[in-house]
Formats: C-alpha cells, structure tokens, sequence
C-alpha cells in the first residue's frame, strides 16, 4: 500500500502524472488510514468513497490516454461539513442541519479544486455552526490533537486541523471568521491561509457573520497551501461580497525570498496576555527574518471587542427562527451566546461598524511603512480537551471565546494572513505565527512562510498519536 499519507499534495501529483502510483492507489491508501486513524481523531463525519474512487478512476484513465493533468491530479483533499458537497447534508456541525436534504450541487471551491486534480474525499467535523474554538462538538464529539490525543485541535475547523495535521489528507478546506483557520493550524501545527475578505467564494456554504466570514486551505507546506488557494480563485457572481479582482497567482513567486520586505513585529496589544511560547515563536520567527523593527497598531482591544458583538449580533440574527423552533437542539455553549446576540441592541452594531472602518484605514496606513507584519496565532499551545479555563497574565479566562484574542483583530478588517507552526526543542505540541500582510497581498505572506519553512524555521511535521 503507497505511502500517500507522508507525501504533499505536489508530490502526490507528480508521482500520479509520472505513473508511478495511480490516483486509486491513493484514494484506496487514504481510506485506509481515515478508517485506521479517524476513530480517535475524530476528524471526519462523512466520507464519499464511491465519487472519490470514480475520480481517480478518470485520473488514471486520462494518463493513460496522454491527457494531460492538472497541478493537484490524485491528491486527496476533505472540507469543513459546511461546504455544500453534493449527496451530502450541509451539517455546519449541528443536529438541526443533518436533518436536511442533501445538497445538490458542490460549493465552488470543491469544484475548482477537483478541476486542478484534487479528489473530494468527505467532510470534515467543526464546531456547531462555527461558533467555537475548541474543536469539540456536542453532536459529533471532539475533533482531537494529532500530536497529543488528549489536547483540543481547536476550532472551528477543528476536523481540517486534526486530518492535515494526522495526515489523513494532505490538503482541507475551513472557514474563519474570528480565527477559525488561524487557531486549528496554530494548535495542530500546519499552514493555514485566511486569505483577503472577498478574494474567495462563499457561495454554497453555510454562514456564521456574512461580513466577516472568509474560507481558505490547509496544508502541510507552503507550496500545497499556495498551490490550491491559486486553483480556487477566480470570480463568482453567487457571492456577493466577492471582489471584482483578477486571478493573481502565487505560486510562481514563492521562491523569491523576503530580501526587500519591511518586516515588522506587531507590538503593544500582541505583546500582552498569552503564555511565553506564544512570543518566544514571534521572536524566533523575527530573527531569523531579520525584523527588528516594531509597530503600533491603536486601539486593537476595542477593535476585537466590536468584532465580537458583531459576531454576536450577526451571528444571533441568522439563527432566530431555529432558536426560536428548536433550541434545545443547540450545543448550550452556542445557544446561549447567540440568544444574547439577537438581544443586543442595533445601535451598538452601528458604532461597531463605525469603529471598524476608522481599524482598517489604520491598519492600512501601517501597511504604507511595512510590508509584512508578524504576530502570535494564539495565546497558548492547545490546552487540554474539555479544558474550560486557563490563566493568562495572571487572570483565569474561558478558554473558548480567547483563543482568538489575536486572531480576532485581524480578521475583522479582512486582512490576509498565513499562519505557521513553530516548534520548540522539547515540546510536543506547536504554536502558531500569524504572518499579515496588506489586502490582496497573499503572495507576500506565502513568500515569507516558504522562506522560513526554507530555513527549518516553520514546519509541519505529521502527528503521530493516534498512529
């Protein structure tokens, strides 16, 4: 049986369009693992064998008749269980939800992945209806730590975190709105892109916060994670907030290095409130990229404190009518906090909304002075599962709400960012580096990621603990 599982999704490729193994090898190896591992990973709630092995069937049959094939041919991939995929319930990790038909159609980025090559091969747990942190469901159970069983993948796409991370595929599919991409890469130790708000669609997935939500891809390289976000841009007139920009490739460009970058650490706020590892990770990230300098940016408290009661507010909005019909079917955890969202009133979102706008002309005036900004990913390496507090500058705070402390400002002005894994001689669990750039500047941030990978500063190591 091949060994998929220690390969990238790149090399995959390579060896499917040389003939070395077939895309059916793959598939068949991919299964077995998901059927060995996923029991304690706890990362995948539905799998589509039948549609996976009829692709690679197309694959295969097309390199024998010389056709040529596309970057990602045979590597296998899975989404968060919000996408839309076709033959299955969109669940967004509720009870409620996998009551509905089945979709119809896949959500675009799924097509434009299997375009490139790549083979759907399930869907991936989450936190009910992305509201979470953790990575623990209350319908499906907890998505666990491929490094450390007994620690949080972190959430929401805590089952894209766990299978990259276990090496169940080699490339997944998630959705951040405060830092759900950013928290389960920095926590599993890969590469997850939070790319521009607006850069890739949305349509054909479930919401949480229309203005906030964003969908990107996880990785175990730099190279996966640039080749696939490239594959899924391009326009969509079915998502609204999507902006009118070209495809602008990144992958060409991720050999160039960071000579000629302004690179600068975020201070201030991203300085306070996190344990050691999280800032000793932003250091050794700034000296081996040279950065030196620091840089303000005002009022980020305040910034991530309205994009929480948008969150709230937009977030209670969506699910009114299910609370009010079923809301003993809610995890209690969401249930409340999007009761108390529909609750607040509208003039709070207003000032929200107005302080935002006042955030991102900031952010985007830093950006005239520097190129690349880094900051941790979260404040902690993943606490234990089931934890639900932990005790940060001195002061015990929940744990589900703060793991995005830093992730939440970010993503509140759409900013792109990759998040990469730092390791500490010793420790067995990772902890994240958030490298942010200015909107529609992804190859940037994927340039400066591949040169640290480069350098063994960043890694993505496949976690054993459940081998």
């Amino acid at each position: 049986m091949t060994q998929a599982h220690l390969q990238s999704a790149l090399q995959i490729a390579s060896g499917v369009k040389s003939g070395e193994t077939s895309a059916r090898e793959i598939v068949e190896a991919t299964y077995k693992r998901i059927a060995d591992l996923n029991p304690k990973l706890g990362a995948f709630t539905s799998v589509t064998t039948e549609r996976a092995l009829a692709r690679a069937a197309a694959i295969d049959a097309a390199r024998r008749l010389g056709e040529p094939l596309g970057p990602l041919a045979g590597a296998p991939f899975a989404v968060k269980n919000l996408f839309d995929v076709k033959g299955l319930p969109t669940r967004a990790g509720s009870k409620i939800n996998r009551e509905h038909a089945p979709a119809t159609a896949d959500q675009p980025l799924i097509e434009r992945l299997e375009a490139a090559g790549a083979i759907l091969v399930g869907a991936l747990n989450m936190g009910e209806y992305a509201y979470d942190f953790t990575g623990e469901n209350a319908h499906d159970g907890a998505s666990r730590n491929p490094h450390d069983l007994g620690h949080m993948s972190g959430g929401s796409s805590g089952g894209s975190g766990s299978a990259v991370g276990g090496g169940l595929v080699a490339l997944a599919l998630g959705s951040d709105t405060n830092g759900s991409i950013r928290v389960p890469a920095s926590l599993c130790g890969i590469f997850g892109l939070k790319p521009t708000y607006g850069r890739l669609t949305r349509a054909g997935s479930f919401p949480f916060v229309s203005s906030l939500d964003h969908l990107g891809p996880f990785a175990r390289s730099v190279a996966d994670l640039a080749a696939a976000y490239d594959a899924m841009q391009g326009p969509d007139p079915d998502d609204p907030a999507q902006a009118p920009r070209p495809v602008e490739p990144t992958f060409a460009s991720l050999e160039t290095g960071v000579t000629g970058l302004r690179i600068a650490r975020l201070g201030g706020y991203f300085t306070r409130g996190a344990e050691p590892a999280a800032f000793e990770a932003v250091e050794r990230v700034a000296s081996a990229l040279k950065a030196e300098r620091v840089v303000e940016l005002p009022e980020v408290a305040r910034a991530r404190a309205a994009a929480y009661l948008i969150t709230m507010v937009e977030g209670g909005a969506l699910h009114v009518d299910r609370l009010r019909e079923r809301a003993m079917d809610y995890d209690p955890d969401v249930r409340d906090r999007l009761i108390a969202g529909a609750m607040l009133p509208g003039a709070w979102v207003v000032k929200a909304q107005k302080l935002r706008r006042w955030f991102r002309a900031r952010a985007l005036e830093l950006f005239g002075q520097v190129d690349v900004l880094i900051a941790p990913a979260t404040p902690c390496r993943a606490p234990r599962s089931g934890q639900k507090t932990f005790v940060l500058d001195g002061q015990e705070m929940l744990v589900r709400p703060n793991l995005g402390v830093f992730t939440q400002p970010i993503s509140f002005i759409g900013l792109p960012v990759v998040a990469a894994p730092v390791w500490t001689q010793g420790e067995s669990l990772p902890i994240g580096v958030q490298i942010i750039t200015a909107p529609w500047r992804e190859d940037l941030a994927l340039r400066v990621a591949r040169a640290l990978e480069r350098e063994g500063i960043v890694s993505a190591p496949i976690g054993t603990a459940a081998s």
